[in-house]
């Protein structure tokens, strides 16, 4: 093997966990989870039900696509290109939410709901 081949190939090697490590981050996202579905069942709660289900949502992404998907050990830009893709989401659908509580449109309502 060459000089810059095997340069390229330490480039590349990086320290992916063992198996301990993914059943310990399998067990925080079963965790979050069972918060997810109990915090549904909780009535005190459900003023807070939307923004609390949205953050574990997210936590959950960034644990699946660190670790689950290699992106912690990827290039950055691809860690970027998520991370740019999750604003967005998050914004268009923060936009959508504050569109229907401001500016409700009737026939949309109705259409939901099944009402004439």
């Amino acid at each position: 093997m060459s000089a810059h081949a095997t340069e390229l190939q330490h480039e590349g090697d990086h320290a992916h966990p063992g198996e301990r490590e993914y059943i310990k981050i399998a067990g925080v996202l079963t965790a979050i989870t069972i918060l997810e579905v109990a915090i549904y069942y909780v009535e005190s709660l459900r003023g807070i039900l939307v923004p609390s289900l949205i953050v574990m949502s997210v936590i959950k992404f960034i644990a699946v696509v660190s670790f689950f998907m290699h992106l912690k050990f990827d290039d950055r830009r691809l860690a970027w290109i998520f991370a740019l893709a999750m604003i967005l989401t998050l914004s268009v659908v923060g936009a959508l939410d504050v569109l229907h509580r401001f500016h409700s449109i009737d026939y949309a309502s109705d259409f939901l709901t099944g009402g004439h």
